[in-house]
């Protein structure tokens, strides 16, 4: 059908015909941001205290250094992925949009350009509220969707009315389970 762009909550979203948003929102930014930082802060910090102190010895013993500055500029890999991490999360939270349609869930994000993806409810298989440590430190939690179609890691992340939204997705996966163990004459006089 025809698509129509809408803007919602400054971001601009691609709806079908006749689809509606029934719910919009972003992560919560100090709690996606930090998460962001934290991740992989203890093995970058252990990784760059070892590096450390294995060039220190090897500059003080004044050995192949022509050699190993390239070497350890490649083995701090790790150490350079968190500090892009730190760096660019701001802006991926920028990008970063949830929304739930009448038909779909839709996560945007990025750091260069927005991307956009869908979960359609006939792919959508379950949901799960997850609140792990760090969410209970910012207060907000994280919805898990789970499809034969998308790979691990489709989620709302670092939700302040998680369970709100949690909500709104187990009555719509209800929903849906009804119409398919009910189809029209058999549909009971509740949906």
């Amino acid at each position: 059908g025809v698509r129509e762009m809408k803007k919602e909550t400054s971001k601009e979203i691609f709806l079908s015909e006749g689809e509606n948003i029934i719910w919009s929102g972003k992560p919560k930014k100090f709690a996606f941001i930090a998460t962001k930082s934290l991740i992989m802060m203890p093995i970058a910090i252990a990784w760059l205290a070892l590096d450390s102190s294995l060039i220190g010895a090897s500059i003080a013993e004044g050995e192949l250094l022509w050699f190993l500055i390239p070497f350890f500029t490649l083995h701090m890999m790790p150490v350079w992925i968190w500090l892009a991490n730190v760096i660019t999360a701001n802006r991926r939270w920028k990008n970063t949009n949830y929304f739930i349609t009448n038909r779909r869930i839709i996560i945007q994000g990025g750091f260069f350009a927005v991307n956009e993806a869908s979960l359609f409810y006939k792919d959508l298989r379950n949901a799960q509220m997850k609140i792990g440590l760090l969410d209970k430190l910012f207060h907000t939690g994280d919805i898990l969707f789970d499809s034969n179609q998308k790979e691990a890691g489709f989620a709302f992340e670092d939700l302040t009315n998680y369970d709100e939204v949690y909500s709104l997705v187990q009555k719509i996966i209800i929903d849906i389970q009804t119409d398919i163990e009910y189809p029209n004459a058999f549909r009971p006089e509740h949906n």
